[in-house]
């Protein structure tokens, strides 16, 4: 099998064939169809993120199909669609394991990160962290659902029941959660690198009632915002738009350092949280959300050994919503028996 190896911070990722894994107890060998390429895969390559794996194969975004079983799983079936998310494994009985927290699990182990990506034609997860997936849409926009859908709804719904919501940084997550949070009758105020007028047009179309530059004022005072670009200085900037009450929540696994601001912009009662990876309870309610009504995923799509040029691409900015690699896998390996 071919896949995309990270050999250390700094490096690009090489291409490499394996063999083709062999499911353990309680795993799944997933036929991979599709990965979306996430900020967060930029930060590890970038040294950014600590206790990376290596060598590794990066990916967390994975829409694939069961090709076998290991001892012990039960529930799925070859051929079976799944997703597989950032969350690869908990130890299930720490005190955030046993309390519904889970994703704050001290000895959690992460996709792409500490356990085998989706950057590959076939790769192995754990079935009881895998998410079952419709039929329908194509894989390459089921793939940013995965983590920038689930991470945007556990940052939406960290908002509340704010009615006028700040979106910063208008990339993968904000894309789908912006019309998710339209959808529920809110009124989103879209925030882009100054002078962008792509995507601040991008933003407009998917129903935000306003789009402007990160140093410009909403016409409004905000109930909340969420922050989906690694720069803490927006931290700051959101908090001086906040109402009393407010909230500001910061969804990235990685962010530059938050410069000081006058006590005065935070009192009121307002707030500041963060976003700490996401649950498998967040998947299920996601989906069935989202059930009725999928967001419209806007991808840019690469073959796997392309992998480099996408993260380059995701790094400068190039394109409106997600990337994602397209994986040619075995479809004979997928028919269920």
């Amino acid at each position: 099998m071919r896949a995309m190896v990270l050999d250390g911070p700094g490096q690009p990722l090489r291409l490499a064939e394996f063999p083709c894994p062999v499911p353990q107890a309680d795993q799944l060998l997933l036929a991979v169809q599709a990965c979306g390429v996430c900020r967060t895969d930029l930060h590890l390559r970038d040294g950014e993120l600590p206790d990376a794996v290596w060598p590794l194969v990066p990916g967390h975004e994975i829409v694939a199909r069961v090709a076998g079983l290991g001892p012990g799983v039960r529930g799925w079936r070859r051929g079976q669609r799944v997703g597989v998310p950032w969350l690869g494994w908990t130890c299930g009985h720490c005190r955030f394991c046993t309390s519904g927290r889970e994703n704050l699990c001290v000895q959690a182990c992460f996709t792409g990160y500490q356990l085998p990506g989706g950057y590959a034609e076939y790769t192995l997860a754990d079935a009881r962290y895998c998410l079952p997936l419709p039929e329908a849409p194509a894989p390459e926009h089921l793939a940013p659902l995965l983590c920038a859908g689930l991470i945007g709804y556990r940052a939406l719904r960290m908002a509340g029941d704010a009615g006028r919501l700040g979106i910063y940084g208008f990339g993968a997550a904000a894309h789908l959660i912006t019309q998710l949070a339209c959808g529920q009758g809110r009124a989103v105020y879209a925030f882009t690198r100054p002078g962008d007028g792509a995507s601040q047009a991008f933003a407009l179309s998917l129903g935000a009632c306003w789009a402007g530059g990160s140093d410009a004022p909403p016409p409004e005072p905000l109930d909340a915002a969420l922050i989906f670009a690694p720069a803490g200085a927006l931290v700051p900037l959101a908090l001086r738009h906040l109402d009393k009450g407010g909230c500001v929540v910061c969804a990235g696994i990685h962010m530059s350092d938050i410069p000081g601001f006058p006590y005065a912009w935070l009192w009121g009662e307002r707030s500041i949280r963060s976003v700490a990876h996401l649950t498998r309870a967040d998947g299920q309610a996601f989906f069935e959300a989202i059930r009725q009504a999928p967001p419209r995923t806007e991808v840019r799509v690469f073959p796997l050994e392309q992998a480099n040029e996408a993260l380059e691409q995701l790094r400068r900015g190039a394109f409106q919503g997600a990337a994602v690699l397209r994986v040619a896998g075995d479809e004979a390996a997928w028919t269920a028996e």
